[in-house]
C-alpha cells in the first residue's frame, strides 16, 4: 500500500503516500484531527474511491482489482454513520451481509439465515432479532452492523470511528467487542478513532497521521506521546501513568 489521492480538478493531494501494514489477530487503529485524511483513507482501501496511484494488497492480491463481490469476501465494512431508509428487522439487515455468498436472483438460504442467527447470539443481540432497526439504540445499531460485516466471513474489518454518537458505557463494549472478534476469529482489524485514549486501551497498533500524510506508526506507547499530539492536534497536552494504565489529559488553561 503506498496510497495518493485527489478529488478530480483538485490539484492537490488528500493522501500523501500513505504506507501501513495490518497484522491478522489485532487492531489497527488509524489516529488524527478533523480532516486529517482517515476517512478518505478507508474510502480508498474499501474501493469507494479510487487512488490516483497504489495499491492495497493481502493474501498476494490487489484489492483494489477486484470485482466488487470478490472484494466483499475479504473486505467488511463498518461505517460511522448509517440511516436506515426503511424500518427491516434487525434479522434482515444482518443477512445483508450475505450478499456476496448469495447469487444476483436468490434469496438468503437456511444456511444463510443459521449464520446471521449464530451472529446474533455471538454479539448478545438476539432478543432484537425482530426488532425495526429505526427503533434500536444507538449501541444496539453499532453492534447490529458489526454483525452484518461478521456474516461476509472476510478476514478484513473496517470501522470508520465506531464509537461515534455512542454514551461511555457503549463506546467501551463496543471497542472490548471488537478486540475479542479480532482475536477469535484471527482477523486484520482497520479501525478509524478520534480519542486517543481509547486508541492507547485497544490499539496493538496506530497510525497517526496529519494533512493526509502518516506522522509516525508503531505500538501506542511508542505512537501516543506527548510531542506527537501537540505536533499534530496543536494543544498542549499530558501522556501519564495511573494504576497501570497510560492517559492522555490536556492543559486546561492552554
Amino acid at each position: 500500500m503506498n496510497l495518493y489521492f485527489r478529488h478530480l480538478h483538485h490539484k492537490a493531494d488528500m493522501l500523501k503516500g500513505i504506507s501501513l501494514q495490518a497484522q491478522t489477530g489485532k487492531i489497527t487503529t488509524i489516529l488524527g484531527p478533523n480532516g486529517s485524511g482517515k476517512t478518505t483513507l478507508f474510502r480508498c482501501i474499501g474501493g469507494l474511491w479510487k487512488p490516483r496511484q497504489g495499491e492495497v494488497r493481502f493474501d498476494g492480491q490487489n484489492l483494489l482489482a477486484l470485482s466488487y463481490e470478490k472484494r466483499a469476501r475479504i473486505l467488511a465494512s463498518v461505517p460511522q454513520e448509517h440511516t436506515f431508509p426503511f424500518p427491516y428487522s434487525v434479522l434482515d439487515v444482518i443477512l445483508m451481509g450475505r450478499a456476496s455468498h448469495v447469487g444476483l436472483f436468490s434469496s438468503p438460504t437456511s444456511s444463510d439465515r443459521g449464520r446471521a442467527e449464530e451472529v446474533l447470539k455471538e454479539l448478545a443481540i438476539a432478543p432484537l432479532r425482530d426488532k425495526s432497526c429505526t427503533r434500536i439504540s444507538g449501541g444496539e445499531k453499532q453492534l447490529v452492523l458489526i454483525a452484518r460485516a461478521l456474516v461476509q466471513e472476510g478476514p478484513i474489518m473496517m470501522l470508520d470511528e465506531p464509537t461515534s454518537h455512542l454514551d461511555f458505557r457503549h463506546q467501551i463494549l463496543i471497542l472490548r467487542k471488537v478486540r475479542e472478534l479480532a482475536r477469535q476469529r484471527e482477523l486484520v482489524v482497520l479501525m478509524t478513532l478520534h480519542d486517543p485514549n481509547l486508541a492507547m486501551l485497544f490499539s496493538d497498533e496506530v497510525v497517526l497521521m496529519n494533512e493526509g500524510r502518516i506522522v509516525s506508526t508503531g505500538n501506542p506507547e511508542a505512537v501516543i506521546t506527548e510531542q506527537n499530539l501537540r505536533e499534530v492536534y496543536r494543544i498542549d497536552v499530558h501522556v501519564t501513568n495511573l494504576n497501570g494504565y497510560r492517559i492522555v489529559y490536556p492543559e486546561r488553561n492552554a
